[in-house]
């Protein structure tokens, strides 16, 4: 049997002992709070930690593999060479890319690695650069969003495991895909979160998920090394092209270097080793264009950032939504601002949060694809009341308008699963918490936070209930039926606009001019040749641009003074 060196970094106990495959170790300490041993043991050893005098076996932080669950013995592992076929995967940047969100567990019927890799070529027809997983980490419970993850390094075994998602990586790249990972860092589930018991991981702050986790206090660095580790691991040992990071602005960090631009200047040494591009994304409500700004800069040097804002001005222009924290936006004109300047709230007051809002984003000097568009995200989706997509309220022309403005904009875009085809399914918030007391509390805080919010907490899914969790699974049957496929085509049809009229892939915001009617609901997007208009109402109106019609949805009729639009439609046009 080979020898493995076991190491763990646990400044808090007084003794630390391993017990492999039931066998107690000893190990020895040193002065920065890691402990080690070296063992002869079997490639696939169960084993754990036992700290101080108490007699039960905890996992590894940095558990490989979690077979049997988060509150059991981890398990090594580790991916060999010959499992992967893509030596010839140059990587892609995101910049500017088309990104696929998809949720594994409901993006097929199986939930698995396996299954989703059958329906991977339906992206690559799609026209998609980039799958974007939500969270796959180690969690308790069968199902779940993965935003309660407790063992980070570890991937959740009902997936298919580690070995699965090396399995999933290589054939997404294989067909030319680059996969992004959703990752937390910003809190730990509260099932089999053990990581407290091992250092000081917990800060003394809090946010709306749990306690905040220590990334400036005492002993932080041994965090810090945590976090940047798992992240560097994903990229290196599993070839994944780049991180969604999770609400990035709960990441409470009062040191000289944050530790985003901490870990964007480890990443940007690993894409160099690895001789490929990394992105990283962040997930931010704070319109802080610090974190999409160059480290020369003195900005944190993301790649990319969410954008909530687009999001919203677009959606309540299109739908008439008003409520929570779109009470600010609903205008043709506030559309039009939230394109031209990239965040709407910018140093201005917001009625949400009762204060002022954001800070200008310097469009001369920051490109349009730091910016990600998008007409729906999982949360977006999952959290309201009933988990309702769009399609539920919205008419096809609505629809396809919102999709325009979404993928024919100077953004790096994104969709979500089965948004391409206007899919009939809900996605809405499940979870598989064991512990009574955690269901409950799951359940009754879901009601109460959208009771608060005005909505009927009898319409509010019951998380904890398997048919939930079901009936957020796609429906691929239904991607073949007529409204679905018109649909499907529009999204193939847009998405290669992208990429073969070249105005679209001018990212300066700058460069692209705008027109809107507040009382008639149109705007117009001039984007070097191409004008982009859109008739958000539902009357028919005459949009003052002409020109040869490249794609429409409903049927323009061009004049020589105007343009003729359906309600609810779009023509994008190139101007004599």
């Amino acid at each position: 049997m080979p020898e493995h060196e076991f190491a763990v970094w646990a400044p808090t106990p007084g003794i630390v002992r391993l017990d492999v495959n039931g066998t107690v170790f000893p190990m020895t300490p040193s002065a920065d709070g890691w402990w080690r041993a070296a063992v002869t043991a079997p490639d696939d050893a169960r084993y754990g930690y036992l700290l101080d005098d108490d007699p039960a076996v905890l996992p590894d932080p940095r558990s490989p593999r979690q077979p049997d669950g988060v509150h059991q013995r981890s398990r090594l592992w580790s991916p060999g060479a010959g499992e992967w076929t893509d030596d010839d995967w140059a990587g892609r940047s995101v910049e500017g890319a088309v990104v696929y969100e998809l949720h594994l567990g409901t993006f097929t019927a199986e939930g698995t690695f396996d299954s989703a890799i059958d329906k991977l070529d339906a992206l690559v027809d799609l026209g998609a650069d980039f799958v974007e997983l939500m969270p796959v980490n180690a969690f308790d419970g069968t199902h779940g969003w993965g935003y309660d993850g407790v063992l980070w390094y570890a991937v959740h075994e009902p997936y298919g495991g580690p070995a699965g998602l090396v399995r999933f990586v290589d054939a997404c790249h294989r067909r030319g895909l680059g996969v992004l990972l959703d990752v937390v860092f910003n809190h730990l589930g509260p099932s089999g979160n053990y990581l407290p018991r091992f250092g000081p991981y917990l800060s003394k702050g809090s946010n709306p998920w749990g306690e905040g986790i220590n990334v400036d206090g005492d002993q932080s660095d041994g965090v810090r090394d945590h976090i940047i580790g798992c992240a560097l691991r994903w990229m290196r040992d599993f070839h994944v092209d780049g991180l969604r990071l999770d609400a990035v602005h709960a990441l409470v960090d009062t040191t000289a270097i944050h530790i985003l631009e901490e870990l964007s200047l480890e990443t940007d040494a690993l894409a160099e080793q690895l001789g490929r591009p990394l992105s990283l994304i962040a997930e931010s409500d704070r319109n802080d264009p610090r974190f999409i700004t160059p480290r020369s800069a003195l900005g944190y040097g993301m790649t990319a950032q969410w954008d909530d804002d687009i999001h919203h001005a677009l959606h309540t222009a299109v739908s008439g939504e008003r409520h929570g924290y779109y009470s600010d936006f609903g205008s043709i004109a506030t559309l039009a601002e939230t394109l031209k300047s990239g965040y709407f709230h910018a140093g201005t007051f917001s009625s949400f949060r009762r204060r002022r809002h954001g800070r200008p984003l310097d469009t001369a000097t920051i490109p349009g694809y730091r910016l990600m568009s998008y007409t729906c995200t999982h949360d977006q989706i999952g959290n309201r009341a009933a988990g309702d997509r769009p399609t539920a309220y919205l008419t096809p022309g609505q629809l396809a308008v919102s999709a325009a403005l979404a993928l024919l904009t100077p953004f790096t875009a994104m969709v979500f699963m089965g948004e391409e085809w206007a899919a009939s399914t809900p996605f809405q918030f499940f979870s598989s918490h064991r512990e009574p007391h955690l269901a409950d509390a799951t359940r009754e805080g879901r009601r109460t936070e959208f009771a608060d919010h005005g909505w009927d907490p009898d319409t509010v899914p019951d998380p904890q209930d398997p048919a939930t969790f079901e009936r957020s699974k796609l429906n691929w049957a239904e991607r073949d039926a007529a409204q679905h496929a018109r649909m499907l085509a529009l999204y193939r049809d847009l998405i290669a606009l992208r990429r073969t009229e070249s105005d679209l892939g001018d990212f300066w915001l700058d460069h692209m001019d705008v027109d809107f009617d507040e009382d008639a609901r149109w705007i117009v997007l001039y984007r070097g040749g191409l004008a982009i208009a859109c008739n958000l109402g539902p009357d028919p109106v005459a949009v003052p641009v002409t020109g040869d019609v490249v794609h429409a949805w409903g049927t323009p009729r061009v004049g020589s003074a105007g343009t003729a639009l359906e309600g609810h439609s779009f023509a994008v046009l190139r101007p004599g």
